[in-house]
């Protein structure tokens, strides 16, 4: 028997009832950043999945709750653990939205909201297919855990601790996140890993006070300049990261992962066009894909001292500062990378601190697991064609707690449209996306249930 036929038939009959309801639901704010509505939404999603018949709790912590569902259906058959997170980025500024961020709109075939696409459009699509699955069956193909953050929008800065303390709660045989955009063709997209990063400053005073440029200058050090030289020694023009020791864990990708990538599409003139670029940063013979899945970059986020208002003024600046950020590739960590940056700028620019603002490991699941099937078969399934499956992303996830704490692949299948507008004003989500990602979590219970 197909069990999954009538649960897709379950899931056609509802469509407006499921539109209805993300609506009620994404119009509660939970602003991590500015705690506003995060104990309301975590209690919300309490009562959703308790009424769905999964065992839920709200868990606290330092910061904000996690909640914490699951539903048991045989110790002998597959777990897996879907994480998503409930709170929001700030709807700032205000005057940008075409209707409230928290009165969800419909037009043009989407439901524009706050956090509709990232990330509660998402994971309450995950629980609608598993809702849709009790309904018609009374159970669930496979144990389902389900995980809640209330500070990805933060950073995570709880989420290690967190996993580490209630593995045991959390044992299971892989995790899947949906979140994220889908390709911009709107073709669905599978990913095996996210790079890390880590945030520093680079903070010099080279004198009591700022100075007049003419009487001072040719004599007192400008603190631009140290920061600029420091910066110069730290990559080359020809785009090489000059860091000692930095490189040195990293994990070169394996002829799988080169093989997922040969077969990605790119239509790089539209893409530079999209952006208003018309060159690639150096080196200029890295391949497109490489630069963003398999080698560390360095940023300067901001160079700020002396003076930046209208005109001019001759003033020779005491004061800089850098912000910076090194997104790391498999096997690099927060901890080894700072001491790289710390020695180097010891070394070069004895004179500048180094102020370490937080980090996140990057997560890697090998290509050939043998979980990534099973997923792109349910996607397959559900959705009638494959994903492009992408060995990494360039962007950061807190995918790490997963494979390095608990030990157990983890994968990423977006559901929302390519051009949500997440962190920005206007985010939205297509109504037939949000649907499709019903089935499709559907489809991945049924596929890991048969695994």
């Amino acid at each position: 028997m197909n069990a999954l036929a009538p649960v897709f038939d379950y899931i056609d009959a509802r469509h407006d009832d499921y539109v209805a309801r993300l609506m009620d639901y994404v119009k509660n704010p939970s602003i991590s950043a500015q705690n506003i509505g995060i104990r309301e939404v975590s209690e919300l999603l309490v009562k959703m999945l308790g009424e769905m018949g999964m065992e839920v709790k709200s868990i606290p912590t330092k910061g904000h709750p996690f909640v914490l569902g699951r539903y048991e259906v045989d110790p002998g058959k597959p777990t897996i653990l879907l994480y998503g997170h409930y709170d929001v980025q700030p709807p700032e500024p205000l005057e940008e939205w075409l209707s409230p961020p928290f009165e969800p709109t419909i037009r043009d075939g989407r439901i524009w909201a706050r956090g509709v696409g990232d990330n509660k459009g998402q994971h309450f699509a995950q629980l609608m297919a598993i809702e849709a699955h009790l309904a018609v069956h009374g159970t669930l193909p496979c144990n389902v855990i389900f995980l809640l953050e209330g500070e990805e929008e933060i950073g995570s800065p709880q989420i290690a601790e967190f996993v580490d303390t209630h593995r045991d709660e959390l044992k299971t045989d892989l995790v899947v996140t949906a979140d994220g955009p889908l390709h911009e063709s709107g073709r669905a997209t599978m990913t095996y890993g996210v790079r890390g990063m880590t945030s520093f400053e680079l903070r010099v005073r080279t004198a009591k006070r700022d100075a007049h440029s003419g009487n001072y200058g040719g004599v007192m050090p400008n603190a631009i300049w140290t920061l600029v030289h420091l910066l110069g020694t730290m990559k080359t023009p020809e785009g090489e990261i000059t860091i000692e020791g930095l490189h040195d864990p990293i994990i070169p990708p394996s002829d799988a992962d080169h093989d997922a990538v040969s077969k990605l599409p790119l239509d790089l003139a539209g893409y530079m066009e999209n952006i208003g670029i018309d060159r690639l940063d150096a080196p200029a013979d890295r391949a497109f894909w490489d630069r963003l899945m398999f080698h560390p970059t360095l940023t300067i986020n901001g160079l700020h001292g002396g003076y930046g208002g209208e005109g001019s003024k001759s003033v020779l600046p005491c004061e800089a500062v850098a912000k910076c950020d090194i997104r790391l590739v498999e096997a690099m960590t927060p901890d080894q990378v700072m001491d790289c940056v710390r020695a180097h700028v010891a070394k070069h620019a004895p004179e500048v601190e180094v102020i370490a603002m937080g980090g996140m490991l990057p997560s890697k699941t090998p290509i050939e697991n043998s979980w990534g099937p099973v997923i792109q078969d349910a996607i397959e399934t559900a959705r009638g064609e494959p994903p492009l499956v992408y060995p990494c992303t360039g962007g950061s996830l807190p995918d790490y707690v997963f494979t390095k704490i608990l030990g157990v692949p983890a994968y990423v299948m977006p559901y929302a449209n390519a051009d949500e507008a997440n962190h920005a004003p206007n985010e939205n989500m297509e109504i037939k996306l949000f649907l499709e990602g019903i089935r499709t979590g559907a489809a991945l219970l049924d596929r890991i249930g048969q695994a």
